[in-house]
């Protein structure tokens, strides 16, 4: 008798542990597995996707296990946070982006820099008048991509459908006055692992 009843309590923990399993330890969504809308796979993706970002953040600088999260979702990565300066932030960027099955990059880190107003309106400038011309070129998809810019340098985030139209955007961010750099992270649609049908 005791040891049915052992075994009837090991099995009931067993059990107990595999149904409604919240993603939330396993996957990091907070959701439970039973009602997320992605598949099992995808799921799976975008739990590989965060933990390689985290690992990878973590050895650029440790400082980043506290300071920076990072959400996957569909192979839409969301980082929030806080760093030092912009190039930080521009650096977190682009490893996202460069992480295998990135569709997109949604960064919301904060600087805890002083605000220089001179240059900050400056590189907004730059920014919108980038922008703008992605926007006009009709040969470019201009909400593929996440521009920033910071001391006159354009970093260049996103995915583009042909090598062509990486070219065009690469060339309309050098005709800008007053940029000094480019620096261009651009995914050509062929090379993601994950890609809409």
């Amino acid at each position: 008798m005791k040891n049915k009843l052992l075994v009837f309590f090991l099995i009931s923990i067993i059990l107990s542990g595999c149904v409604g399993v919240a993603s939330k330890g396993i996957f990091g969504t907070g959701v439970s597995v039973a009602f997320d809308p992605r598949t099992v796979g995808t799921q799976v993706d975008d739990s590989i996707m965060q933990k390689n970002l985290s690992a990878r953040m973590l050895l650029m600088d440790k400082k980043y296990l506290l300071s920076v999260k990072t959400k996957v979702l569909d192979g839409r990565i969301f980082i929030t946070g806080k760093v030092d300066n912009p190039e930080e932030k521009l650096k977190i960027t682009k490893l996202a982006w460069e992480t295998s099955g990135a569709r997109s990059v949604r960064n919301d880190i904060k600087i805890k820099e002083q605000f220089n107003f001179q240059q900050s309106a400056k590189d907004i400038l730059i920014t919108s008048q980038l922008r703008s011309a992605m926007i006009f070129n009709k040969n470019i998809k201009a909400t593929n991509y996440q521009i920033d810019t910071y001391k006159k340098r354009i970093y260049v985030y996103g995915i583009a459908l042909t090598s062509d139209e990486k070219d065009l955007v690469i060339e309309e961010a050098k005709e800008i006055l007053d940029v000094e750099n480019v620096i261009a992270s651009i995914i050509i649609v062929d090379d993601l692992r994950i890609q809409k049908d």
